[in-house]
């Protein structure tokens, strides 16, 4: 009897306090599921978690198209013309070589010795032939083959880029109007065109801007009377070592080339336009109030108080006869540009040009990904003022407005930087690699870092340095200098060269060049 009441008094607890049991069972079912759809909705999100975003730079869009079996190029020389968008190409070394960690032949200021021939010792670092392994050259030089090849290895591979030599006038009438003394005479370029002769001194310095530029930056006279066996010869030199000539016309198509040629990936050919003037000038307010730097003191342009001067933007207009007539002033230009231009599209047949559409193609769809992603405005050029940041505004030359680019904010550190490289300006790009190579020489006291900053832009000098052996100087415009070269030059072939009727020819050969 009293077990039976116990009992009772237990399912009473059970089933009336606390509920019945199927409650129970229902509860635990519950439960149970519950605890499986939590399970089961880990393992879900497990299997869905995107990765980290990664950078645009990183994709497999960035290796282009297969190169085949064939191994990266990194011991490179570049000759640097001028006005050729040769800033362009010499930022793609740039990039490659930083993010490859190579030695870079670097100039002891912003460029090796220009407008005199090329010397070795202008190399920062240089001590003695092939005593240290240099892989990238590309600063401004006037070429001196047997000179560069006390730098570079026997391996190197030469290159360099050429421009229609109207083009090419144009550009240089804008950018050293006041800095060559020929230009600096002329109203506009029409008028240079129509009696260079009037204008145009050989023996001034930097007048070798207004004469048959790219002639004079392969190493070459400039002055000498054209002849057409002196223009075969000069390209047969030119031939012998340089393995790719590109066109800045066909700049794309020049990327592609060069690509191939150097087994480099899609993204270290992909550019942003650098150095590239303003076509047609905003406001009348010029360049003042920009502070002095190393292009704008190059340029010549009037310096008052630390602050460069507004100037009118010259006259660049040409009628049809005033280009014919810089076409036959720039001969041997001329001749450049045609038998290049015409190697180069033999060098398109042999691509194939459906292929050659196809790679462009893929690279301004890169370009424009990259832009988007790196650029404020689109990638829109802006003017160097409208630049937040202080450290990539290019500087300022000549009567020109010099653009350059705005970063995207917001970007992660690895994209940043990638895109912080490709629109870099040369001269500040040249500093950051010179601290890398060179961290002992970093600290330099700021007033000395204004003064290398006055050397001139494209090698024009404002500090007169002392002749050489076998120059003369001859005199000139205040200011502007001058400089006639003597009999006994010698080309960068070491072949020995006199001048006769103020044409430099191989000695060996005058008899036959005359």
């Amino acid at each position: 009897m009293f077990f039976r009441r116990r009992a009772r008094m237990l399912r009473w607890l059970v089933c009336g306090r606390l509920g019945p049991v199927w409650m129970w069972k229902a509860l635990l079912l519950f439960l149970a599921i519950a605890f499986a759809g939590q399970l089961l909705g880990v393992i879900f999100n497990k299997s869905n978690v995107q990765p980290a975003a990664r950078s645009i730079f990183s994709s497999p869009d960035a290796q282009g198209p297969s190169l085949g079996s064939c191994r990266p190029h990194t011991h490179i020389m570049f000759l640097k013309t001028h006005k050729t968008a040769s800033s362009t190409v010499l930022n793609m070394l740039y990039r490659f070589g930083d993010e490859h960690s190579l030695r870079f032949a670097l100039p002891l200021g912003y460029q090796l010795g220009y407008p005199l021939p090329f010397n070795a010792h202008r190399v920062k670092g240089y001590r003695g032939p092939r005593a240290i392994e240099f892989h990238i050259m590309g600063n401004h030089m006037r070429f001196n083959k047997l000179e560069v090849e006390k730098v570079m290895p026997a391996d190197t591979f030469y290159f360099s880029i050429i421009r229609d030599p109207v083009a090419l006038a144009e550009s240089s009438f804008a950018y050293y109007k006041e800095v060559a003394p020929a230009f600096r005479k002329a109203k506009g370029l029409g008028e240079f065109a129509d009696d260079p002769k009037k204008f145009y001194d050989p023996r001034l310095r930097n007048n070798h801007y207004a004469r048959n530029l790219l002639w004079f930056d392969f190493g070459l006279d400039n002055n000498a009377n054209f002849s057409l066996a002196l223009a075969r010869l000069g390209e047969d030199m030119i031939r012998r070592t340089f393995k790719l000539i590109l066109v800045s016309e066909y700049f794309d198509q020049s990327m592609i080339l060069l690509r191939h040629a150097l087994c480099w990936p899609l993204d270290s050919v992909v550019f942003f336009s650098l150095n590239a003037r303003q076509q047609k000038p905003s406001s009348a307010g010029g360049v003042a109030g920009t502070w002095v730097g190393k292009a704008a003191a190059a340029a010549g342009v009037g310096i008052r108080g630390g602050l460069v001067q507004a100037k009118m933007v010259p006259n660049l207009s040409l009628t049809p006869e005033q280009r014919e007539k810089l076409r036959q002033w720039n001969a041997f230009d001329w001749y450049l540009y045609k038998t290049f231009n015409k190697t180069f599209w033999e060098e398109i047949d042999k691509f194939g040009h459906a292929q050659m559409e196809k790679e462009v193609r893929l690279l301004r769809m890169r370009r424009e990904d990259l832009a988007r992603v790196c650029l404020r405005d689109g990638g829109k050029p802006v003017e160097a003022h409208r630049i937040r940041d202080k450290n990539i505004r290019p500087f300022q030359s000549g009567l020109v407005k010099i653009l350059g680019y705005e970063l995207q904010p917001g970007l992660d550190n690895t994209t940043r930087m990638s895109c912080l490289r490709m629109i870099r300006p040369e001269i500040q790009y040249k500093d950051v690699l010179d601290s890398k190579q060179f961290p002992q020489f970093h600290a330099i006291p700021a007033q000395q870092q204004s003064q290398r900053l006055l050397v001139a832009v494209g090698g024009t000098f404002i500090k007169q340095e002392p002749p050489r052996k076998g120059r003369k100087e001859t005199g000139g415009e205040a200011g502007a200098g001058g400089r006639t070269l003597d009999e006994g030059m010698k080309d960068w072939e070491g072949s020995r060269l006199v001048r006769n009727n103020q044409t430099l020819v191989r000695e060996h050969e005058k008899g036959r060049l005359r």
